[in-house]
């Protein structure tokens, strides 16, 4: 131990967590090549197998739907998860994989919503995110219409939208309003940088958090899983009680 650890503490665990704490990971991009995740079949092999060796058990892969972007749809998002689950089988990873979406709410998704055909995982669980830019200005109506039918909103990585840094009344407000959080594990771990990591703090330290996700995309989201399990945020998350991840 070093003195500065012994005068302050040190932030790190001398163990890794395992991650069957979690269990279930709830937000990823593992179905290759339809939006921005892995690109082969082997890649997302490798990374199932790495995440289902620190300890999960269950993968809810989740491909972007984006109005101009990615323009996936259940037809597609469903053909690539039997194709994985069969490589999955073939491979003899014992991991459980299921699908839904990641939806931005963007001017397109209300036709998505109306045509009464969202991905939706566990009760109804419905995982959406926000532009990185501003929130779409009619986000408050987009929750209150999927609400009043029966969905259950969870914000995808509410630590990562700079654009609220600065006015955590606009999370105390969402979650008012009944909105799920979803926290990106690895902003614990710094992976976004220094001021995304404090508001997932802040979020945790807040009782704000409801699941926990991986985002997994490639390599780089790998190394960052790896390194944020001997962060003490992690731990205190996964002690609190709060998290969800189980029920799904």
């Amino acid at each position: 131990m070093s003195i500065f650890d012994k005068f302050f503490g040190s932030k790190k665990l001398s163990q890794q967590i395992n991650m069957a704490a979690i269990g279930t990971d709830m937000h990823s991009h593992l179905i290759p090549g339809i939006d921005d995740g892995v690109a082969s079949v082997n890649q997302s092999l490798a990374l199932i197998r790495e995440m289902h060796d620190m300890g999960y058990s269950k993968l809810i892969t989740t491909p972007h739907i984006q109005g101009e972007v990615y323009k996936n749809t259940p037809e597609i998002i469903n053909s690539g998860l039997e194709e994985m689950r069969q490589a999955i089988k073939k491979e003899g990873i014992n991991i459980q994989l299921e699908a839904a979406a990641e939806y931005l709410l963007d001017d397109k998704f209300i036709e998505k919503f109306q045509a009464q055909n969202l991905m939706t995982f566990g009760n109804k669980y419905l995982l959406v995110e926000l532009s990185y830019f501003s929130p779409h200005p009619n986000l408050f109506n987009f929750i209150f219409d999927l609400q009043i039918d029966g969905y259950k909103v969870i914000l995808a990585h509410p630590e990562r939208y700079s654009y609220w840094f600065n006015n955590f009344k606009k999370y105390e407000e969402l979650k008012d309003r009944g909105v799920f959080f979803q926290l990106n594990v690895i902003s614990l771990g710094g992976y976004y940088d220094v001021a995304p990591q404090k508001m997932a703090e802040k979020l945790v330290d807040a009782g704000m958090i409801d699941f926990l996700g991986t985002d997994m995309h490639n390599n780089n989201y790998l190394t960052g899983l790896q390194n944020v399990r001997t962060e003490k945020y992690l731990e205190k998350i996964l002690s609190s009680g709060k998290i969800m991840n189980s029920k799904l």
